[in-house]
């Protein structure tokens, strides 16, 4: 059965920086493209920004500037950068594998 497992989260000041990680557990990674989604209180869940295999990455344009994707094959792991946080970056971050496998999501704050 495949897990991911998220870690990295918590409570940061407005203009603060997390590193979100997902680990794997699945035999084959680098054939996945991974995505980070998020859900903010009472919103719909939104698309942060995805990785293919090979490196490829792409971010909406609210954290383009600001929150880089990058993955490790070896360790089978994706991370998630955040810098420059904003209260609104508030909500639970989840990780996905291809496109039905969820992570149970973590939890990120920003204070203002």
């Amino acid at each position: 059965q495949v897990q991911l497992v998220e870690s990295g989260g918590g409570s940061v000041q407005a203009g603060g920086s997390l590193r979100l990680s997902c680990a794997a557990s699945v035999k084959v990674f680098d054939i996945y493209i991974m995505a980070w989604y998020r859900q903010a209180p009472g919103k719909e869940r939104e698309m942060v920004g995805s990785i293919t295999g090979d490196g490829t990455t792409k971010l909406a344009d609210y954290v383009k500037s600001r929150f880089t994707i990058s993955r490790d094959n070896d360790h089978k792991e994706i991370y998630l950068q955040m810098n420059s946080l904003k209260h609104k970056d508030t909500g639970v971050y989840f990780c996905i594998l291809g496109t039905i496998t969820w992570g149970q999501g973590i939890q990120v704050t920003v204070s203002s």
